[in-house]
């Protein structure tokens, strides 16, 4: 077997970071190193300057090599679930708003005010929100995805797993890449990099890379005021220093400073169910201004409606420090300091018609800011039989959010029709009074918070064969949020005081609607008299895992294991309303309090690991069982994100994953299958922070959870045989299969997602010591239509009636495909 033919996926049930380490550490030394007892080849993690084969530790793992991430055109962490059964990557109304799921949990991402179950690091800097740590990967080392909670050494935030991201090291010998790529809908991309020695202890290294792409949606922009016609385009610019000094034989620095900016139009939708009554809310769109929504439900035609801008603007930065000293006394010590900051602003047309009815403005008051700072030190060694690691670990985090939602020129006559033509002029509410154009909310949100813990992890080798891993984590965790609320153009004081006369004129059931539609949360003055609210929350979490590792044979090994981890409270960054009946009618109020409990999981696993065929061949399962407490679901309700802790839900099932290199010397193939069972368990209404919300939710009691398909499978095939003494032939086909699921937080049927099939594939000509490459690629090769996420469309869904309402859609990726050529030197 050669070297390289290791480069690729390798899902293995191992820890990352098992005995050895926080985020930081893991790094292959080369793609090989000889096995004791076969002949194949071995990934080798160092953590705290220890080996060990990732067969040997146990946990899941789906580990990723630079070179398969380049076959399989995997660009950012979007992408690297097609090599990753059991993961689950989608975004929904901008790139900001990135969820990952493992096993069928993960946290959505419209929402900063909640934290993330999967938890994405990299270079041992971690990223407590998805949507923060998704971009161009660059020149990636290796990518490790986690299943299961990580809570002991990753701390919070890890409750459904980990994608921990290895970048590339400077190199002391001198050398550069350079990469173009053009494709269809007008893509056109370029990278460079140069590395190499400065001093003799000293080495850097320079990325950068520049993409674009047109949209993959077409837009009817109506009678505007935007103009722009395309949507879901990509144009960004990415650059990745590093300096790494050797001033000692014993000491190791690294500095990492990173810089990315996206300036782009994301995200139109297009009508997934259209309700086909009279008085449905498409029809009163339409006759509001005609022909402003797809009244028939064509989503796959990728044309969308949106009059207004969905501009995107992202930058981040951020640096990092990683100190690693070993001292004569066989102790370990790393720390960890790194600085993060990140903006995005989004307009967006929040009706998704070309209708104006809603709209958040591009001009810079609809934002989400996120800064952080956090320093990470650990200490690791050996005594004996013993493998002990203990560190703390801290962190600040400020977030900004300017929340600002307007009313268009077509609201009011759209809410006129919707409430059974024109009774809210009974009271005096008119075009003049009430829901002028540029009327709604401008709310500010300032979160900060902090979190401090320290944590263990030790191993007892009994034997060569046996040993027992135990590991605890202490969190605390600080929160404080101030929000401030401002309405304009609300006549909801109005409509309260007016219900009695509405209530005699058109009944006390329509009377109550009209009310509740001049008293939604985004038109609700109650909001302004809390003035400047302050919620204050902590909380205290002891975590950890037990795991107990059998070697049966040299090449088999069993373990069994249990963990606790923890994904902390917070804020739901949204107005939260309630309705409160009076003898006099309802009375909608605003509620100051929009905290939530923190979320836990308990998960017990036991697994098998496998070598056969001399090496040639790795068999790896495990069966896990996983409880999630309070856990933690953010869902759009089609006027607001309403955020609940479900009492209980249940992931069980089994991974599999295999690597054979095959007896023809040229292909090597690997892949996996998960089946999880992921379902919510029974709940009632009095089980909720607020009852009020059990009819949104009322499908989800036990069903399966959104996002969650009973089976995923991976499988990559790579063909590399030389073609005469200079040239080689590169091929890889990657594939990904998911089970049918519900992309909807709510479990509306309209949101289901058939099960389907996304296949990559890449053929390439180059140098047999790849200094040059010219391939062809394209990705989604047989054009699967699939969603990324079905949603209730904005003012425009009845909860119970679905022959009015209309849900929309985020599309995946059509087919492409292009044209790559690479050089190294």
């Amino acid at each position: 077997m050669t070297a390289n033919r290791f480069n690729g996926t390798i899902s293995l049930c191992a820890i990352a970071v098992a005995l050895a380490g926080m985020p930081a550490f893991a790094q292959v030394q080369g793609p090989q190193a000889a096995s004791e007892n076969s002949g194949r080849d071995v990934i080798v993690i160092t953590a705290t300057k220890r080996e060990e084969d990732l067969q040997d530790v146990p946990i899941v793992v789906t580990a990723i090599g630079e070179q398969l991430l380049q076959d399989a055109g995997i660009d950012d962490i979007k992408d690297l679930q097609l090599l990753t059964p059991g993961l689950t990557v989608t975004s929904t109304s901008s790139e900001a708003s990135t969820t990952a799921r493992i096993r069928g949990v993960g946290t959505v991402g419209d929402n900063i005010g909640l934290e993330s179950s999967v938890l994405v690091s990299v270079d041992g800097v971690y990223r407590p929100r998805n949507g923060v740590g998704f971009g161009d990967l660059g020149q990636i080392s290796r990518i490790e995805v986690l299943k299961g909670p990580q809570g002991t050494l990753f701390g919070k935030n890890a409750s459904a797993g980990v994608i921990n991201i290895i970048t590339a090291e400077p190199d002391f010998e001198f050398g550069g890449t350079g990469e173009i790529t053009a494709g269809n809908y007008g893509a056109i991309g370029a990278s460079a990099s140069v590395t190499g020695g400065i001093t003799d202890t000293v080495a850097g290294s320079l990325f950068v890379a520049q993409r674009a792409r047109d949209g993959f949606m077409n837009v009817d922009i109506g009678d505007g005021p935007r103009t722009e016609r395309k949507d879901n385009d990509l144009n960004f610019f990415t650059a990745r220093g590093q300096l790494l000094a050797e001033p000692l034989d014993n000491l190791t620095a690294r500095l990492i400073v990173d810089y990315t900016e996206r300036d782009e139009n994301c995200c139109a939708a297009t009508q997934l169910f259209v309700g086909d009554a009279a008085n449905s809310r498409a029809n009163l769109i339409n006759a509001t201004r005609p022909n402003s929504i797809d009244a028939v439900a064509t989503p796959f035609d990728r044309s969308a409606r949106s009059n207004r801008d969905t501009t995107q603007k992202v930058q981040e930065q951020g640096a990092s420090l990683q100190l690693d000293w070993d001292l004569n006394n066989d102790i370990a010590l790393t720390s960890i300091t790194a600085a993060r900051n990140w903006r995005s602003v989004n307009g967006q047309d929040s009706d998704f018609t070309t209708a104006d009815l809603v709209y958040r403005p591009d001009d810079g008051s609809n934002f989400s800011k996120f800064g952080q700072i956090s320093q990470e030190l650990r200490a690791a060694g050996e005594a004996g039989p013993l493998t002990w690691l203990v560190g703390g670990f801290y962190a600040k985090e400020e977030i900004e959010s300017g929340s600002v939602l307007l009313t268009g020129a077509d609201f009011y006559d759209y809410f006129a029709l919707r409430v059974l033509g024109g009774a809210p002029a009974l009271i005096g509410i008119t075009p003049a009074t009430a829901m002028q154009p540029g009327s709604g909310i401008r709310d500010t949100y300032d979160q900060t918070g902090e979190t401090y813990a320290i944590f263990t992890e030790n191993s007892w080798n009994f034997t060569d064969d046996l040993a027992l891993t135990i590991g605890l984590r202490w969190t605390r965790d600080e929160k404080s949020l101030d929000a401030l609320y401002t309405t304009t153009g609300s006549s909801c004081d109005q409509g309260e005081a007016a219900f009695g006369t509405l209530a005699g004129v058109v009944g006390a059931p329509t009377a109550t609607t009209i009310v509740g539609g001049l008293c939604l949360n985004q038109l609700n003055n109650d909001f302004d008299a809390l003035g400047m609210t302050r919620q204050d929350r902590s909380e205290e979490a002891v975590t950890g895992a037990a795991r107990l590792k059998y070697n049966i044979t040299p090449d088999t090994m069993v373990y069994g294991s249990y963990a606790r981890g923890f994904k902390s409270g917070g804020f739901n960054l949204d107005r939260e309303g309630a309705i409160v009946v009076t003898p006099t009618g309802p009375n909608f109020t605003a509620d100051a309090d929009t905290s939530f409990r923190g979320e836990y999981v308990d998960a017990f696993e036991i697994g098998a690991k496998n070598v056969f065929l001399d090496g040639d061949l790795t068999l790896n399962l495990a069966a896990f069982h996983q409880t999630f407490d309070d856990f933690q679901l953010n869902t759009f309700a089609g006027t607001a994100f309403v955020v609940e802790t479900l009492p209980e839900v249940i992931s069980k099932g089994v991974d599999a994953d295999f690597t054979w290199f095959t007896p023809l010397e040229q292909l090597t193939i690997q892949g996996g299958v998960t089946y999880a069972d992921t379902k919510v368990s029974e709940f009632t209404a009095a089980d909720l922070i607020n009852p009020a919300r059990f009819n949104s939710l009322r499908r989800l009691p036990g069903e399966t959870l959104s996002f969650a398909p009973e089976w995923s499978g991976s499988l990559a095939a790579t063909w590399e045989q030389p073609l005469n003494e200079t040239m080689q032939l590169r091929a890889n086909v990657s594939a990904k299969y998911m089970s049918d699921y519900n992309t909807g937080s709510d479990l509306h049927p309209s949101k289901e997602q058939p099960a389907f099939t996304v296949v990559n594939a890449r053929v390439g000509v180059g140098g047999l010591d790849n200094e040059w490459n010219l391939e062809l690629f394209t990705q989604n090769l047989f054009d699967e239509d699939y969603l990324q996420v079905g949603f209730n469309g904005p003012f425009q869904v009845d909860e119970n009636n679905d022959s009015i309402s209309v849900y929309n859609a985020f599309l995946g990726a059509p087919r492409t495909y292009g044209v790559t050529l690479r050089v190294n030197y």
